[in-house]
């Protein structure tokens, strides 16, 4: 039976009209979300030197995830990315961690001593020729951490006085993913190097 009217629907472009506040808002969180990504979370920068090899090649471009010490702290072995702070150095450097805040480091005929044992290294490294500053056992503070590069005869580090110990809130953030020349989690490609020496 026909009353005189029909039942209307809306079109596509209306239903667009209806939505278009949520997509707007959808839209802004997404381009915030991106930004304070690449901006409070990560950042790429290029390695310099040779002070990290065989893990990190000079010229390689690794990604640092800005985020990983927010909540947590600088961990044994992990590979961090510092900027020192009044200092004549003011460049992003990269360096393994191997002292933590309250621990002992000492260094004596080339071997690296964390208090009092011999200290665990996640690689093969050479003798350090230079003890630097860890001649004699050092304490580390509240909020100080001991750096070393992988490559020990060529690394400009915390044995020395121009580096010195690194702050926490000189920490830039974990170096993460080496980006080019070929892709590779950092904190596995040392493990990766070894494989490869043993195969």
């Amino acid at each position: 039976m026909d009353f005189g009217y029909k039942e209307e629907k809306d079109s596509p472009f209306r239903e667009i009209l209806q939505e278009w506040p949520i997509l707007l808002i959808e839209i802004i969180v997404a381009v915030l979300l991106g930004f304070l990504l690449v901006r409070f979370g990560f950042e790429k920068t290029i390695v310099s030197g040779v002070s990290m090899e065989p893990t990190l090649q000079e010229q390689e471009c690794i990604l640092i995830n800005k985020m990983s010490y927010k909540l947590l702290s600088p961990k044994h072995n992990d590979v961090i990315v510092y900027k020192l702070e009044a200092k004549e150095h003011e460049y992003y450097s990269v360096k393994r961690v191997v002292g933590l805040p309250g621990e002992t480091i000492q260094i004596k005929d080339g071997i690296l001593y964390v208090n009092g044992e011999v200290y665990k290294e996640k690689m093969d490294v050479e003798e350090m020729i230079t003890a630097g500053v860890a001649e004699d056992e050092i304490t580390l503070e509240k909020g100080e951490y001991f750096v070393l590069g992988d490559n020990r005869n060529q690394s400009e580090d915390s044995r020395y006085s121009s580096v010195g110990m690194i702050t926490k809130r000189e920490i830039i953030g974990k170096a993460w993913l080496r980006l080019k020349p070929s892709f590779g989690i950092i904190s596995w490609l040392s493990y990766k190097d070894e494989d490869a020496k043993e195969k």
